[in-house]
């Protein structure tokens, strides 16, 4: 899976109604926030044939959540002959299994309220599973029957691939993906991550349902990883996890292949005739199992994190009028780590506001932030946490991904623990670690700028 920390502005107000709704739903709290208490109950449950699951139980309202994910299945694993084969599978799994055809797959779902889908991602290939308590024996059927015996009919590959095709054709008109598709082919060049992970205009037509077949193979009860949250007991949870996923075979083990990002210190300009230049901006960034990934954090969230309460929007939107918006992210790939920086200006003022990106990336290199920043991003980063976890499927998919990336189960009081005790130090001693502006890789797409050096881009790479 993808490994992120990405903060918007709006996701504050989302964050803020998505509490107050469940406060109001539920009748105890899902999370605890008291600092002599865990942030979440989480009880490891193992089965008789040994697969492994995380679980908080939840019994106050009549839903069970399932995220469960397969490790090193996801798309950097298809050939560059079918790119978007994974993004087919995700697609399509719900699409008919067992004796059920696709209408009437589907039909069970819909009927019984169950929600179940699939996802793609670069490393990881996943699926949540949502479920009244009452329906839940034929949820759990309907999953293994997408699992363990997939239909592949002609007909749903069909309007899928037709589907796909008209996604990549929309997402060439607009710059955003355009420099998103530049920014991983130049990155990651000579890593599998270049490839488009949705599919090419030639590939997605080359994929057959015995494409999707095989690809079956990666999905193994040794990779897989599970999250379980709601009204369900530990010891029914075994009994679900051996029957839905005790007959998968064990899938082929892949090799980690560490990487360091191509083209640093390079620009690259792709011309279009738009009122705004995209820009995108990477370096390395850091593991999220690094002892300093929550000092990380803290950093982040004071260089471009936080929207309109970062350095970075203050400098160039507020002061200057620049931008709508400028923010920064990690992401965290299992072979690769990444800062972003993400914005758009008047083509006049590239230059300006990449001149302001390095000089704020010198500032948090060569002085200390101020205890208020330090005050605000801690209690930020720790606040939000809780208001995220008020619903079964956001603690299953939190569980999920702690276990995805190899955390331990008690990450989250640690996490609390470490952005805690961060101090002002931490946070210069880990800029002075992390922050290479000389390493920038950026992407330009818009009119022709007046960057120095820019190597132009004529045409996008795996698009066709």
């Amino acid at each position: 899976m993808i490994k992120s920390v990405k903060t918007f502005p709006f996701v504050l107000v989302f964050l803020a109604l998505v509490f107050f709704v469940g406060a109001a739903r539920a009748k105890e709290p899902l999370a605890d926030t008291t600092s002599s208490q865990s942030v979440l109950k989480i009880q490891e449950v193992t089965t008789a044939s040994g697969l492994k699951a995380w679980l908080v139980e939840d019994h106050t309202v009549p839903v069970i959540a399932l995220q469960f994910g397969f490790k090193d299945a996801g798309s950097k694993l298809d050939p560059a002959e079918k790119q978007g084969l994974t993004q087919m599978a995700s697609n399509t799994l719900d699409e008919g299994a067992g004796e059920l055809d696709s209408q009437a797959f589907q039909g069970e779902l819909q009927n019984l309220s169950i929600s179940l889908s699939f996802n793609a991602g670069r490393d990881d290939f996943s699926g949540d599973l949502k479920t009244l308590s009452r329906n839940k024996a034929r949820a759990f059927e309907l999953l293994k029957l997408a699992l363990t015996q997939p239909r592949f009919d002609a007909e749903p590959v069909e309007r899928m691939r037709i589907a796909n095709l008209s996604r990549v054709k929309s997402s060439m008109t607009q710059p955003e993906w355009i420099a998103s598709r530049i920014q991983n082919d130049k990155i990651f060049e000579g890593h599998s991550y270049a490839l488009n992970s949705g599919g090419t205009l030639t590939t997605l037509k080359s994929i057959t349902p015995d494409d999707l077949r095989g690809f079956m193979k990666r999905l193994g009860r040794n990779n897989l990883v599970v999250g379980v949250a709601g009204d369900i007991t530990a010891e029914e949870l075994k009994a679900v996890l051996d029957d839905v996923f005790g007959s998968l075979p064990e899938a082929p083990v892949t090799e980690r292949k560490p990487f360091t990002l191509s083209h640093p210190g390079k620009t690259f300009l792709h011309v279009q005739d738009i009122p705004q230049t995209v820009i995108e901006i990477s370096q390395g960034g850091i593991s999220r199992n690094d002892p300093d990934y929550q000092t990380a954090q803290v950093m982040n969230f004071v260089l471009g994190s936080s929207g309109f309460g970062s350095r970075l929007t203050e400098e160039v939107r507020e002061k200057r009028g620049l931008t709508y918006g400028i923010y920064t992210y990690f992401m965290d790939y299992e072979d690769a780590q990444i800062l972003h920086i993400s914005t758009s200006t008047a083509t006049a003022n590239v230059k300006t506001v990449l001149d302001i990106v390095h000089e704020e990336w010198r500032k948090m290199l060569s002085t200390d932030i101020t205890p208020k920043e330090l005050e605000d991003a801690r209690n930020y980063l720790i606040g939000s946490l809780p208001l995220s976890l008020t619903s079964t499927d956001k603690i299953a998919d939190l569980l999920y991904s702690l276990q995805a990336d190899d955390l331990p189960i008690t990450y989250l009081d640690e996490r609390q623990k470490k952005i805690e005790s961060t101090t002002v130090a931490d946070v210069r001693r880990v800029a002075e670690r992390l922050l290479k502006p000389e390493n920038f890789t950026v992407i330009l797409v818009g009119q022709k700028a007046e960057i120095t050096g820019a190597e132009p881009v004529e045409a996008l790479a795996h698009v066709d």
